[in-house]
């Protein structure tokens, strides 16, 4: 994790051989900046890489989304190259039961979903249960971000 005033843990991105077995190149570091265009430190808990990264491209730009760890945040990062750096933008989604939150991010049919886990169902951390909800643009790009709580009462998901 760092210290507090050091840059933080920085996540590493390598293109994948067309089986997706094999690596490519030697994994390189992908800075995350704020929003003046600085790197964000370990003490930054809100906002910083700590595990579970996933990317996907919307609208020509790429969305390098993570979890904070600690803070249990799943957040997102957006830049123009899968290498970055990518600038801070926000929160996909609030913490959930259980507190985990690895995720994926995919496209059908013209809507994107975001699938994740909780503990909901067992309440054991132990045993999670996958969730799906829509996930959803704002006209600039930002994803508008998603409240489990209101996503677990039906009132904010629709299954693909």
């Amino acid at each position: 994790m760092g210290q507090d005033d050091k840059l933080a843990l920085a996540p590493r991105v390598a293109k994948l051989t067309g089986d997706m077995l094999e690596f490519t190149e030697t994994p390189k570091a992908v800075q995350i900046m704020d929003e003046k265009g600085k790197p964000l430190l370990g003490g930054d808990h809100d906002r910083r890489f700590f595990e579970a990264s996933w990317m996907h491209k919307y609208m020509g730009k790429y969305y390098f989304s993570y979890s904070t760890g600690d803070t249990h945040y799943l957040a997102y990062a957006i830049g123009d190259s899968p290498y970055g750096p990518f600038t801070y933008k926000g929160r996909i989604l609030e913490p959930v039961e259980g507190w985990t939150t690895h995720h994926s991010i995919v496209e059908w049919n013209g809507r994107w979903w975001l699938f994740y886990a909780d503990t909901q169902l067992s309440g054991q951390t132990r045993l999670r249960n996958v969730k799906v909800t829509e996930l959803r643009y704002n006209p600039d790009g930002t994803i508008q971000t998603i409240n489990p709580l209101v996503a677990k009462s039906g009132k904010d998901s629709a299954a693909p």
